[in-house]
């Protein structure tokens, strides 16, 4: 195989013309054969085959820098610099990461998780080779949807500045222009950008300029009359407009001519742009069909494109069923996504009532003061964004909701452990990040029916209000344990004859109920409380417990600083509780990827583990 011979960075460039052709296919084949049994992201992949090769065959690695948006679209990458053999252990704990990560390789120029990072980056690498007096390529990849990300725009509004070559690489899976003025545009930018056109270009411009009088108003009316054209006729030409050369749009299935204008690209004395056409998913015709699904797809059959286990409802399932019964039920709900209609569970939604469903792009910041200006105006927004992507509206939260404590519902998906996406998709901080914004209500349910009764609650409640729900298949026990929800009032489940209490909120919940069954075994009696409240947390039920209690253990899926834990510390410090307490909850770093219940354990937070520590306190000779 072909793919055999690529075992270091620029390994590609030993390769014969007859090689290069029957590459891509090798690398989309060796791509559906991983995946299929570790998961992974599949369609944005298999659309950039061909791209990441014309990339790699222009540039020098590491030396030249490869910035990628998101990064999810970097397995070819990986495979041409030398890391095929880490796709067995992909997106597992301690295995390879699915996004680029510089402890990873030298060729990974820039951590990547979050979209619309990569020309600013991108523009920060090529001002300080700039600086150091370098040559090096510098070239940013970024898709169509990445550049709905207002970042990508600050960005762009910055790049003429540079005067310098600086290439931006537009990978345009949407085929949203048409095939006429592509051709046109091709054309255009391909006369545009030769050399002797170039030159010609400047040599008239100097010789009209040099015509006493007429000469500069000559040269204004060619551009302008040159520039109406454009507008008419050339797609590219906001770019251009912008101080950015723009190429294409280019074939991004074509290696040939992608190594063409690339090469055009890298020679510019400029900031360029260069449009490049790519298919979704493409030679896989499951992924082609349906590219949303193979995103981020787990284990499937690869004959039919079928997941190898069917899941059980989510989270995001039942949040789905909520909204759309509640939205039937008030045509106030309107509902707001940032470019994640079918993550969040807002896709039926949108086909009942599409005239109150925004999907604003990927704009959370945007997202946010805009469902604040709904909410002035007296309807009721629901946000439903992922943890992690909601920390980029920190800002708009404060400024744009809370000061005018306005009743925007945010619906935080994907909270707590995500596992394989790893360390940028972790949403382990909005416990402490929401909580600390004041007349924000901050919640998270215990099981499927609770999150039915919060997001009911808050869709009546006047205010800010997020609940935050993990990702995956539901927690479907505890049914009989269903208080009504009360604001900032916690629920009892188990209260026995225990010294010790298991306070824990959402997510932890489940893992509490096994903590306390395993050391029940041991003759340990402990009760356990459901928080719901994170803010306002139940202060009257912790007056009650300081008496009650030598051991209060707090559970959260979030990092402790800032957190559940640490607020309950505050409360019971200031009771003057005697007691001992233990804080379960995420430590200070990063949290890497991998299978959430191996990150549990690893962090010491999986069920045998607390139980563990809460009997090294507990002790032999001690009365609890």
């Amino acid at each position: 195989m072909v793919l055999d011979k690529i075992k270091k960075p620029n390994d590609i460039k030993k390769l014969s013309q007859e090689e290069l052709d029957v590459l891509p296919d090798e690398i989309r084949q060796f791509l559906i054969d991983k995946l299929s049994i570790t998961g992974g992201h599949l369609a944005s992949n298999l659309g950039c085959v061909e791209l990441t090769m014309a990339l790699h065959l222009i540039c020098n690695l590491p030396d030249d820098k490869i910035i990628w948006d998101v990064g999810h679209q970097t397995y070819t990458h990986k495979i041409l610099t030398g890391r095929k053999e880490g796709f067995d252990s992909l997106r597992t704990f301690g295995g390879m990461s699915g996004f680029p990560k510089r402890e990873d390789s030298p060729c990974d120029a820039f951590n990547t998780g979050h979209s619309s990072t990569s020309i600013a980056a991108g523009l920060g690498i090529a001002w300080a080779r700039e600086m150091q007096h370098k040559n090096n390529k510098v070239i940013s990849v970024i898709g169509d949807g990445a550049l709905t990300g207002g970042l990508a725009w600050e960005a762009l509004n910055s790049v003429a500045a540079l005067k310098k070559n600086f290439v931006i690489v537009l990978n345009d899976n949407n085929m949203s222009i048409s095939e006429n003025v592509g051709a046109l545009s091709k054309q255009l930018s391909k006369m545009r950008t030769s050399e002797n056109y170039r030159e010609l270009k400047g040599e008239i411009q100097t010789s009209l300029e040099k015509i006493p009088v007429y000469g500069d108003r000559i040269v204004a009316k060619i551009r302008n009359t040159k520039n109406g054209i454009k507008q008419l006729m050339v797609p590219g030409m906001i770019f251009e407009e912008m101080g950015i050369m723009y190429l294409g749009p280019v074939d991004g299935h074509n290696l040939n001519a992608l190594v063409s204008v690339l090469h055009q690209a890298v020679q510019y004395d400029g900031p360029v742009l260069v449009h490049v056409l790519t298919k979704k998913g493409k030679g896989f015709l499951p992924a082609e069909r349906h590219p949303s699904r193979f995103h981020g797809t787990a284990p499937f059959d690869k004959e039919k494109g079928l997941p190898l286990k069917k899941s059980g409802p989510t989270y995001t399932d039942i949040f789905s069923t909520v909204m759309r019964k509640m939205g039937d039920r008030d045509d106030k709900v309107v509902a707001i996504t940032a470019a994640m209609a079918d993550g969040t569970g807002l896709k039926r939604f949108r086909n009942m009532f599409p005239n109150r469903f925004f999907d604003v792009g990927i704009a959370e910041e945007y997202a946010v003061t805009f469902a604040a200006g709904l909410a002035v105006s007296g309807m009721k927004p629901v946000f439903a964004v992922y943890s992690s992507f909601l920390q980029r509206a920190f800002d708009q939260m404060i400024h744009d909701v809370c000061i005018q404590n306005l009743h925007v519902v945010f619906a935080v998906d994907r909270a707590g452990l995500v596992g394989a996406d790893g360390d940028t998709h972790q949403g382990i901080f909005d416990l402490s990040y929401l909580s600390l914004m004041p007349n924000m209500v901050v919640c998270a349910p215990k099981n499927k029916w609770e999150l039915s009764d919060m997001m009911k609650f808050a869709l009546k409640y006047d205010g800010p209000i997020a609940i935050r729900y993990p990702r995956g298949a539901v927690y479907a026990e505890l049914e009989d344990h269903r208080q009504a929800i009360e604001l900032g009032k916690a629920e009892e489940i188990y209260r026995e004859s225990g010294r010790v209490l298991l306070f824990a909120v959402g997510s932890m919940v489940k893992v509490a109920v096994e903590v306390r069954e395993i050391l029940a075994k041991e003759g340990i009696d402990v009760d356990l409380t459901n928080a719901r409240f994170v803010k306002p947390l139940d202060v009257d039920y912790l007056e009650d417990a300081k008496e009650r209690y030598d051991l209060i253990v707090t559970m959260e899926e979030n990092v402790l600083s800032g957190g559940f834990g640490q607020h309950v510390n505050d409360v019971l410090r200031n009771k003057d509780y005697a007691g001992e307490i233990l804080n379960i909850a995420i430590p200070d770093r990063f949290v890497e990827h991998g299978a959430v219940e191996a990150l549990l354990e690893s962090m010491e937070m999986d069920a045998p583990s607390v139980a563990k520590r809460i009997r090294n306190l507990v002790g032999k000779d001690r009365e609890f």
